[in-house]
């Protein structure tokens, strides 16, 4: 009995030192956020501007980018800078969230979320160069392409421009995570291989109704979203297709199942 009456006292006290961690961990994660926007702000117009150099560059030669907010041409590259803080401490804050989670994993997770991080990592900063590099530009210049037949001066909103670049950087580093989420449901056994193999009609589908929801309302551009995304789902499909087999061959060799 007094055993129970302990244990019921303890879970209060765990509960609370639950909450401190993790608000310690949440601080940590803001002052490593917080640390390079200090850093970088006083470039924050340069950040903007390499940010817009896409758009600068395939405006027509009247064109420009304009202001309609009293406190856009201050927040716009406040908000730049602040993304780009955010994704150079991301390694960091996923790391806070780890070693929260951490003490409730098993040993095959601890060693599975490693990898899984920083693959996911690499592969968001891969899709949002993607954006930047080759869809910006080429969409952009079909948008210019679409205004001139209309006589209409191409002047775009800091504010506007914005909200279309995270929004596109977004897509692409969500896009380019498809191999590390079908190589998970694998892993977990949710999916199989074959099952993969069978749906692929229905991802083919469901990409060019993401891209059509996401992208501006022209073929192209849905074609440099979707098109990439089928891409990355067959990529997904052939790692699931190795680590499964080399988790077979360590299973025949005799070596314990992770998942045991």
């Amino acid at each position: 009995m007094n055993d129970i009456v302990r244990a019921v006292e303890r879970e209060p006290e765990s509960l609370i030192s639950h909450l401190v961690e993790l608000r310690t961990r949440i601080v940590r994660a803001g002052i490593s956020v917080l640390v390079p926007f200090v850093c970088l702000v006083y470039w924050a117009p340069e950040i903007f501007r390499l940010l817009a150099r896409p758009l600068m560059e395939n405006l027509p030669h009247d064109g420009k980018l304009i202001v309609t907010d009293v406190t856009g041409s201050f927040f716009a590259p406040m908000k730049v800078t602040m993304l780009v803080a955010f994704i150079i401490a991301l390694p960091f804050v996923l790391y806070q969230l780890w070693a929260f989670i951490a003490p409730g994993l098993y040993q095959h997770e601890k060693r599975l979320i490693a990898p899984l991080v920083c693959t996911s990592y690499a592969l968001f900063l891969c899709g949002m160069a993607f954006a930047y590099f080759v869809v910006f530009p080429n969409i952009l210049r079909v948008m210019a392409h679409y205004n001139a037949p209309l006589g209409a001066a191409m002047n775009t909103d800091v504010d506007k421009y914005l909200s279309f670049a995270m929004t596109m950087f977004v897509a692409f580093g969500v896009t380019f995570e498809v191999p590390v989420c079908v190589v998970l449901l694998v892993r977990i056994g949710l999916v199989t291989v074959a099952q993969l193999r069978a749906n692929r009609a229905y991802v083919v589908v469901g990409a060019f109704i993401v891209a059509a929801v996401v992208t501006p309302p022209d073929v192209f551009s849905q074609l440099m979203l979707a098109a990439p995304l089928v891409a990355l789902y067959e990529v997904g499909i052939l790692a699931a297709r190795v680590f499964v087999r080399s988790r077979h061959d360590k299973n025949d060799s005799g070596e314990p199942n992770s998942l045991d």
